[in-house]
């Protein structure tokens, strides 16, 4: 008898696949993705279901964007990897591109968005010692409460997330954090050792959290002041995403680093990278940091691609016009399921109210409906589709959102919809 033997459908199948060989680092709803489209995903039963997750915007142009897919299709018939070992012909005009864009000198070419935080780390503490003169092994780098930079070793030593991380100590030194938000908070937590101040500048993971509009102005004015790197991880938050090419734009604020990731890898393949001028990540030297498979040709045939889109303006348009159709939905349904509406562009956190649900218990009701969306901190949705999304679609998903508080709201406890 295999672990098949009394599985009856396709989706039961693959589940019971999965969760008897893949580790349990993640608790994903029962739907089995076969193909994807735009905005839509199919599962393996054949029903449909739009996407309003995006891989936590790493597809934000869509899935299997035509200009995306071809370019990596014409790739595939050239060179894929050659490491940094030798030069190739991608490489340096995706970094030429995403520099330019970005408005910096150079390029550090990653594959996750982890890789990309950890490696601004290490530029910063470089930084720190060779440019700011601190002493070796002594810099620090101030945070923010509530932050998600990844799940990696030395990240989740400055996570407020007991989940990500109770068990995997010890911890790596050289971090304090202060409350989001609060530029007097940070300033006070600087010091002659600081090297970097690290940040979202709206924070995803912990619900779509906007800063006070003074906030990241005070952070640069703060940096600029006191010699200290800001390092702005729009892995999540930037690329369009918020209506801007990065969600610092709207408050007209430049950082020293961009940590950038997801939406860059256009949905096919690990993008990531850290940009900033010469001086800074004029500190690395052969053999201080590398990665087999970062700036291979593929990703950066991918890369250029991407960037070119986003030069193009017409996302962050879409963004901006479809997040106010979005908002301005959500929002009319507070005081009916729904506590408070956050966010900016195609991104919104919503807070449920707790005596109706829990936010799987939503999300597991609206994917029955053919929508996805994902909970965080118990009663808390993301919304955050791909930037292909119409009006239409968006309206369809939030009448079956609509549907679903009201049938909660008819339950007397509100603990069985």
């Amino acid at each position: 008898m295999t672990i098949l033997d009394s599985v009856t459908t396709a989706t039961d199948a693959a589940i019971t696949v999965d969760e008897h060989y893949v580790a349990h680092n993640y608790s994903p709803l029962p739907v089995v993705a076969a193909s994807a489209e735009g905005a839509w995903i199919t599962d393996v039963e054949g029903r449909r279901y739009l996407d309003c997750l995006a891989a936590y915007s790493a597809v934000n142009f869509g899935h299997r964007n035509p200009e995306i897919t071809a370019a990596a299709h014409a790739q595939l018939d050239t060179v894929t990897l050659v490491s940094r070992a030798f030069h190739s012909d991608r490489l340096g005009p995706f970094s030429e591109a995403l520099a330019e864009l970005c408005g910096k000198d150079m390029v550090l070419p990653m594959n996750s968005g982890a890789e990309a935080v950890e490696s601004g780390i290490k530029v910063a503490r470089k930084w720190g010692t060779d440019v700011k003169g601190v002493p070796a092994g002594a810099g620090n780098i101030v945070v923010a409460h509530n932050n998600f930079h990844g799940r990696t070793t030395t990240i989740i030593s400055f996570s407020d997330d007991e989940t990500a991380r109770r068990g995997f100590g010890p911890y790596t030194p050289g971090f304090r954090a202060v409350p989001f938000g609060d530029a007097d908070a940070m300033a006070a937590a600087v010091d002659d050792d600081t090297v970097a101040v690290l940040i979202e500048p709206i924070q995803g993971e912990a619900g779509i959290i906007v800063p006070p509009d003074d906030y990241l102005p005070r952070v640069r004015a703060l940096c600029t002041e006191r010699n200290v790197l800001m390092i702005a991880d729009e892995i999540q938050s930037g690329l369009a995403r918020t209506g801007r090419t990065f969600a610092c734009d709207h408050w007209g604020v430049v950082p020293d680093i961009y940590l950038l990731g997801k939406a860059l890898g256009g949905g096919v393949v690990p993008v990531s990278a850290v940009v900033a001028n010469r001086e800074i990540l004029g500190v690395l030297h052969p053999g201080e940091h590398g990665s087999t498979f970062g700036g291979n040709p593929l990703a950066a045939a991918i890369g250029i691609t991407v960037v070119g889109m986003l030069q193009r303006g017409e996302f962050q348009s879409r963004s901006t016009e479809l997040g106010e159709r979005l908002h301005a939905r959500l929002r009319a349904l507070t005081g009916h399921g729904v506590v408070a509406v956050r966010g900016m562009g195609l991104w919104a956190g919503v807070d449920i109210d707790p005596s109706l649900a829990t936010g799987k218990q939503i999300t597991l009701k609206l994917a029955e409906r053919g929508v996805l969306v994902k909970d965080t901190h118990g009663s808390t949705l993301r919304f955050a589709p791909p930037l292909v999304i119409t009006a239409e679609e968006i309206d369809w998903a939030i009448d079956q959102f609509a549907d679903v508080l009201a049938d909660a709201s008819s339950h007397s406890n509100g603990s069985s919809i």
